[in-house]
C-alpha cells in the first residue's frame, strides 16, 4: 500500500477544510471558488475584487509555487488539451447553474449540514462517475 497518496490526499482536505473555516471566520461568507470566481467575471464582487483576486491568485500560484520546491505526485489527468478545456467550461458553467463547487457545497455545505449542498454534491459526483463510465466507454479516456 501506497502510503503517500492517501497522506497527501489528507493533508489537502486538512489544508482546504482549514482555510474555509478561517475564510468564514475572517468575512462571515461561504468560501466557495465558483462563486468567488464568478463575482468577478459577472462584476457582482466589484466591492471585493481584490479579495477575490487574491484568492485565486493563492489557489493557483501556491501548488505552483509548491511545484518548484518538491517532486508533486503524478495525476491521471489527460494530455488531450482540447478535453480539458472543454471539461473546464463545463464544470464552469454547471457550478454556475448548481450555484457552487466542491469547495462550497462540498466542503463548507456538507460541513454546517446543508441539505441543498448534499443533494448538489451528491449529484455532481454521480454525474462526474456517469461521464467518466461513458466517456471510457466512448473511447474518449483511457
Amino acid at each position: 500500500m501506497d502510503y503517500t497518496s492517501w497522506a497527501y490526499g489528507l493533508l489537502g482536505g486538512l489544508m482546504i477544510g482549514t482555510a474555509a473555516a478561517i475564510f468564514l471566520l475572517v468575512n462571515g461568507r461561504i468560501m466557495g471558488a465558483s462563486g468567488i470566481a464568478g463575482g468577478l467575471i459577472d462584476g457582482s464582487g466589484r466591492s471585493t475584487w481584490v479579495e477575490r483576486v487574491l484568492f485565486i491568485v493563492g489557489l493557483v500560484g501556491a501548488p505552483a509555487l509548491l511545484g518548484l520546491v518538491y517532486k508533486l505526485p503524478a495525476t491521471n489527468a489527460t494530455s488531450n488539451i482540447g478535453l480539458l478545456v472543454v471539461a473546464g467550461l463545463l464544470v464552469g458553467v454547471g457550478t454556475r447553474l448548481g450555484s457552487g463547487c466542491t469547495s462550497g457545497h462540498g466542503v463548507c455545505g456538507i460541513s454546517r449540514l446543508s441539505v441543498r449542498s448534499i443533494l448538489a454534491t451528491f449529484v455532481y459526483i454521480g454525474a462526474g462517475a456517469a461521464i467518466i463510465v461513458i466517456a471510457r466507454g466512448l473511447g474518449v479516456l483511457s
